[in-house]
């Protein structure tokens, strides 16, 4: 039982896809504020089409301009585990629900830089373009309680056989278990592209990003007892700990080109991204496992279990390629516009750790809309909304790793300081659908609800030279 368990903590220890911006699974798509307030921003010719629009830059602003964008997400990762009888008697958990808190710290940053002279321009980004946060459960998670709760009712029910007729059982709540697990994933994005404007209508833009990754996944599991007949029949008030600390970097690159349509008030773009390789190798600080003296024995050959954790092994962690298309239309000219947009982003083909990505039902599909309205010289607002549908089954989720379908809602403003000088400001939330189903861990049955909140604030200000 103890080396089943010793199986599961290590299999399932990594967080993959900390997630707490807008996008894909692994990928963001919200770096400027404009994003943040109207969401639909493919067809835009603002300086923030360095990524939404690449090919747009082409009927922008002539000369330099430049933005710098910082955001805050809060973001809250939970996870409810219920179990019926008998099973809750014998793990002790009837239901309880595993908080997780993913942050940002201290922002989420995003630069950008261009410059266009006649029918040409170049344009320069670097962000956080995937995952983007750490998450933290300081009760651990189920995959740990449950296991653990089974294998201990069995360490009681064994002791209480030896004891005499008559002696003081050993009660099912006899251990302590404190688990922590934190994961980070961060991926910078430093991005360069060139943009040329055949005629009046077409233009092209092609570019170059590279993704560097960077993460960790630490944590631990302490089984302890302080009931003296627990000590003298394990010979020892340690039972079981595991200790986990493994860094992650590396880098990946990938291609993307994009075209836009102008005819008069009506736009039309596209962009696509190929996909970015990224294996990861294991900078491995920590990885132990001990147990009480009477449990060593079933501990076995722990070695293969521990493999993909040693030091120096890779894990698969690929940005997805992504497809977005983009019609806009300005009702009322230099004044009223609106757009509707379609992300669609090919996971199954981006490999992840275990080939996870086979598991999904088909890739991540979003749709966006929005509409920016210029009140007068001085003062701009929008609105925008975007559905995410990631195509999740239940073989897919897990506790380390899981995502919820959404609905997402932005909105805020821009106040022109100056003719230079402009300040963006936004709020958007994301209103998520809970993800329920059934597994097991060590043939203990659990009903689990996955479920997250997400809301960001951002600030920016964009300057033309």
């Amino acid at each position: 039982m103890t080396k089943k368990i010793i199986a599961l903590l290590l299999l399932c220890s990594p967080f993959n896809a900390l997630h707490s911006m807008a996008g894909g699974l692994m990928t963001n798509t919200n770096y400027h504020i404009a994003f943040d307030r109207m969401f639909a921003r493919g067809t835009t010719f603002d300086i923030d089409a360095i990524y939404s629009n690449p090919a747009g830059l082409a009927w922008g602003h002539e000369g330099w301009q430049l933005s710098f964008n910082v955001q805050k997400p809060f973001q809250y990762r939970d996870i409810e585990a219920s179990l019926n009888q008998p099973y809750a008697t014998v793990v002790g958990i009837e239901r309880h629900k595993f908080k997780g808190k993913a942050t940002a710290d201290p922002f989420v940053p995003a630069l950008f830089v261009s410059y266009k002279h006649n029918n040409w321009a170049l344009g320069f980004m670097a962000g956080i373009v995937g995952s983007g946060g750490k998450v933290t459960y300081k009760e651990g998670i189920p995959m740990f309680a449950v296991p653990v709760g089974g294998m201990m009712s069995q360490v009681a029910a064994g002791i209480n056989a030896q004891l005499p007729a008559g002696y003081p059982q050993v009660p099912g709540n006899f251990y302590n278990q404190d688990a922590y697990m934190q994961g980070k994933q961060y991926i910078y994005g430093i991005q360069a592209n060139y943009t040329y404007r055949f005629n009046k209508h077409w233009s092209a833009a092609v570019g170059l990003r590279a993704n560097i990754y960077n993460g960790f996944n630490r944590g631990h599991v302490y089984v302890t007892s302080d009931n003296p007949i627990v000590q003298n029949a394990m010979g020892s008030s340690d039972l079981l700990r595991l200790n986990l600390d493994v860094d992650q970097n590396g880098v990946g690159i990938n291609p993307l080109f994009s075209i836009n349509y102008k005819l008069d008030r009506f736009v039309l773009s596209g962009r696509y991204e190929f996909r970015s390789k990224l294996n990861i190798p294991n900078d491995t600080k920590t990885l132990s496992i001990t147990a009480a003296p009477s449990l060593q024995p079933q501990l076995g050959n722990v070695a293969p279990l521990a493999a993909p954790y040693q030091d120096g092994v890779k894990t698969r962690y690929d940005m997805p390629a992504l497809l977005t298309l983009a019609a806009g239309y300005e009702f009322i000219p230099n004044k009223l516009r609106g757009a509707l947009e379609y992300h669609w982003f090919d996971d199954r083909h981006a490999k992840m750790q275990g080939n996870r990505q086979k598991e999904l039902k088909h890739g991540t599909r979003e749709i966006l809309a929005g509409v920016e309205w210029d009140i007068n010289k001085t003062f701009t607002v929008s609105l925008g909304g975007q559905r995410t549908d990631y195509g999740l089954s239940d073989q897919y989720q897990s506790n380390t790793s899981f995502a919820c379908d959404s609905y997402s809602i932005g909105l805020g403003g821009a106040v022109n300081l100056n003719k230079h000088l402009r300040l963006n400001i936004a709020y958007f939330c994301s209103l998520y659908s809970d993800y329920s189903r059934q597994t097991e861990y060590m043939s203990i049955p659990v009903s689990e609800t996955y479920s997250r909140t997400n809301n960001v604030f951002g600030i920016g200000i964009d300057y033309k030279f």
